[in-house]
């Protein structure tokens, strides 16, 4: 870390761009792994989401404070980007933490509080049919919109010809071997731990660089501006 003002200031101003790219890095990669998973809507998510957007406006603030060596900004910019810093390590760290049941867990109450369009783009999207094999028991909220246009990963429709096939028995019996699709559970699941994983990794990475901030941002606040001086003593 540079001892200089000028060092010091120019640290600072180089690593508020830094953390508005970073901010937006955030917003893709998470809407991205949101988007992926399709029926899910996870909170930790949505969590990176408001820390990039938390990160951007700082940024803005830190990109003022510096410039101007406004000491109010930057004490300010102090306190928000280590509370930022607390929560986006901590959001990452939920992310990459989550187990098989959690996963498994979100996924279904992602499936049940999703409507049919939704389920029907992910059965087109995964080449699968329904979230779990079909059970008598099965809520109306577990059940899956019509499969006969579906085709699965080798290109075959689940239930033959959509032309002649019926909805109302295509993969909805316990013993049924004509399904030739498989639940969407799995694949799912397994897309939504790329994306957290993603997620959680990006946004453990650069949470430290906000540390990187603080530091120098303290030392920049008490650093006198050498022009200031020189500008007092030709007063």
């Amino acid at each position: 870390m540079c001892g200089g003002f000028t060092c010091s200031k120019n640290s600072l101003l180089a690593l508020n761009i830094l953390y508005v790219i970073v901010a937006f890095i955030l917003f893709g990669v998470a809407a991205a792994a949101n988007a992926a998973s399709i029926v899910t809507s996870l909170s930790l998510v949505t969590g990176i989401i408001v820390c990039g957007v938390c990160l951007l406006i700082i940024s803005i603030v830190g990109l003022i404070g510096a410039s101007k060596h406004h000491q109010v900004l930057l004490f300010f910019y102090m306190i928000v980007l280590f509370i930022i810093f607390i929560i986006q390590f901590s959001v990452a760290c939920a992310s990459l933490a989550i187990n098989e049941q959690q996963q498994q867990a979100f996924a279904k109450k992602g499936w049940e509080y999703s409507n049919n369009s939704t389920k029907h783009d992910a059965q087109s999207f995964f080449g699968c049919c329904g979230f779990e094999k079909y059970s008598i028991n099965m809520t109306a909220e577990m059940d899956h919109p019509t499969c006969t246009d579906i085709k699965n990963k080798d290109g075959k429709y689940c239930c033959g010809n959509p032309d002649t096939a019926d909805d109302a028995t295509c993969c909805r019996s316990e013993n049924s071997t004509s399904c030739m699709c498989d639940p969407c559970a799995e694949p799912i699941q397994e897309s939504m731990v790329k994306g957290q994983n993603l997620v959680g990794g990006i946004g453990l990475f650069f949470s430290f660089t906000e540390i990187i901030g603080f530091l120098i941002a303290k030392q920049y606040r008490h650093q006198v501006d050498p022009r200031a001086n020189i500008q007092s003593l030709l007063r």
